[in-house]
């Protein structure tokens, strides 16, 4: 377990990404979410992150369903702001949003005080939870004034009042969580994409400025998205198709992993859990088989000449950290 920066909440380092349980590109039943839920506490995953935006609510009716027969000093949960739930009778459904659910509700950019703290209402509400541990503005790439004018602020006042013990922000950059790494006293960054065997952007300044300031980051998308999971013409990076270049080097990256008796995806998790900022790896699964295999492959070791192969071949940069090596 490590604690999120000053704020004393406490995360497993292997994390549940839940947008899967909301129907993240296709449909996931209830009791295959439930059961998602329950095999990833059965690894040791106490930290659990969701969002209004997964699933128009879905995802967080599910996962507080889910972790409400659990004690509720027994696991950390974190949801996000910024993106309030609005009704709408248009109908049809909301997969051009990437969501398999009908179109019952809108989303409406609000990083506004008064949005900040309706949004966690209505998220409190749906999760059937009176606090969460963790709220992250998310995605406020175009609304950095008001991001960071209003909705900032916003946070910071429930943090003082205890509503909530952690806050931060959750982005596909590194360039705006840097900044507010350095401008103001986020307790931790949430970093999706750019920090994998693939892109290793986070590395340049949002890495190197969390550790100087004592905030933790949190990684998502150790995956790239599918593309480090399952390399394969198809796969994707980023949300959309894979361009070649990309699915190139991820096969290559693979038959090297092969060739040492690991595989891509435990050689991608345990990059990201190697850097010393680094508290945690979200890591998204919809049901029990995808949470068991994740766990097994976080647990298992990568042979030190894998990272040696890929720093002399220039596949990964020379102070980018990896993990000890395994004491023979």
């Amino acid at each position: 377990m490590s604690t999120l920066g000053r704020s004393g909440v406490e995360v497993s380092a292997l994390a549940f990404g839940a947008a899967g349980i909301g129907n993240l590109y296709r449909e996931v039943g209830e009791e295959q979410a439930h059961e998602a839920v329950a095999a990833a506490r059965q690894r040791g995953v106490r930290y659990f992150d969701t969002a209004p935006h997964y699933g128009l609510g879905l995802s967080e009716r599910r996962l507080g369903a889910a972790l409400r027969e659990h004690p509720r000093s027994s696991y950390t949960v974190s949801t996000k702001v910024g993106r309030r739930l609005e009704p709408t009778p248009s109908g049809g459904d909301d997969l051009a949003n990437g969501f398999a659910v009908p179109a019952t509700h809108r989303r409406v950019w609000d990083f506004s005080a008064d949005g900040v703290r309706r949004g966690l209402e209505a998220s409190l509400e749906r999760l059937g939870l009176d606090h969460v541990d963790v709220v992250y503005l998310h995605d406020p790439d175009d609304h950095a004034g008001q991001a960071f004018q209003e909705g900032y602020p916003a946070l910071e006042k429930l943090r003082s009042e205890g509503v909530v013990r952690a806050i931060g922000a959750g982005m596909n950059q590194t360039g705006m969580l840097t900044r507010f790494v350095r401008e103001t006293d986020v307790d931790v960054v949430l970093c999706a994409g750019r920090y994998t065997l693939l892109d290793q952007g986070a590395l340049t300044e949002l890495l190197p400025a969390a550790e100087a300031r004592g905030t933790s980051v949190v990684l998502g998308g150790a995956f790239n998205s599918g593309l480090l999971a399952d390399p394969k013409p198809g796969a994707t990076y980023d949300y959309a198709t894979a361009p070649a270049e990309l699915l190139d080097r991820a096969l290559h990256l693979k038959s090297l992993a092969d060739r040492h008796g690991t595989t891509l995806r435990a050689a991608a998790l345990a990059f990201c859990t190697a850097h010393p900022a680094v508290a945690g790896v979200l890591v998204g699964a919809r049901s029990a088989h995808e949470v068991h295999d994740c766990a097994d492959q976080f647990a298992a070791p990568v042979p030190a000449a894998f990272w040696q192969e890929l720093r002399s071949t220039g596949l990964l940069p020379e102070d980018a950290p990896v993990p000890p090596e395994e004491p023979s």
